[in-house]
Formats: C-alpha cells, sequence, structure tokens
C-alpha cells in the first residue's frame, strides 16, 4: 500500500466507523519505531508505521487507523482525546480500534551500558545507561556520595 492508497482507505473507514469525514493528509513514517501510528496536533496529520502492516497485516493496520482517528474526530470536537479520557477510552471501544500496537520483533533495543557511578564510601557501582547529575543522587547502600567512575 502507497500513501495515496492509505489516504483513500482511511477516508473510507472515518466514514463507515465515525460518520465523519477525514480532512487532512495520512501518510507512512517509516521512521516511526517503538508506535504504530501518530496523530499531529497541530496539523492534524497522522502518521503511520508501515513495518506494522507487513509485520501483521491489513487487520493491525486498520485497528491502529481506528485509534489514530479517535484521536483525530475527538480532537477537532474539543473532547478529551488523550489516552486517559473517558471520551477516548468510549470511543475508541465502540469502533474497535487497538489500544496498544503489537510490538516488531527486534524494533526495540535496549541501550548499552555507558556509565558506571561508583560510591565514594563503600565503592557500591552503579551501571547506567544514560547519564546521571551526581549531585542529586546518593548511594542507596550507605547514602555516600557518587562519582563518575
Amino acid at each position: 500500500m502507497n500513501d495515496e492508497q492509505l489516504q483513500r482507505f482511511t477516508e473510507a473507514l472515518s466514514i463507515r466507523y465515525f460518520q465523519k469525514p477525514f480532512r487532512h493528509q495520512i501518510r507512512f513514517n517509516s521512521r516511526l519505531r517503538t508506535t504504530g501510528g501518530r496523530y499531529m496536533l497541530r496539523s492534524h496529520a497522522i502518521e503511520i508505521n508501515p513495518k506494522h502492516e507487513e509485520h501483521f497485516g491489513q487487520e493491525e493496520l486498520e485497528a491502529i487507523i481506528k485509534h489514530e482517528l479517535c484521536h483525530y474526530h475527538l480532537h477537532i470536537e474539543g473532547k478529551g482525546y488523550q489516552h486517559k479520557d473517558k471520551d477516548f477510552k468510549r470511543l475508541l471501544q465502540k469502533v474497535g480500534g487497538s489500544r496498544h500496537c503489537q510490538t516488531i520483533p527486534g524494533m526495540r533495543k535496549t541501550l548499552p551500558v555507558k556509565y558506571h557511578y561508583r560510591c565514594k564510601d563503600c565503592g557500591h557501582v552503579y551501571p547506567r545507561k544514560r547519564a546521571m547529575d551526581t549531585k542529586r543522587y546518593v548511594c542507596g547502600v550507605c547514602q555516600g556520595s557518587l562519582k563518575k567512575s
């Protein structure tokens, strides 16, 4: 499926399940890694991860588009469009959209340990994937100060 086919498919889904037209752009974005799709509040555009259709098929794609259309239509109507809102949860259940998309095998790569911090008092070592401010944290074992090692 290309972007033009995706646009027509989404417009049809919007009419069928929401009884409202989708008047903005939807496109594939292959740079999306941890999500199936996203709705942009300012432009009202929707981006879809093409790898989800490749791995899981048309049914998964349709569920992701329904999810993003829930954000779209509720936001335009001025209702609760966020995941936590009752309006969103209710509409998502009504149209049969997915709450969470499936994880693509091999996509979530864990970060390697880059930083090691050592307690100045007891010597306990804390391996970390991200840098941390040693002035804000103390050793969990003895409450001593930490230094980067």
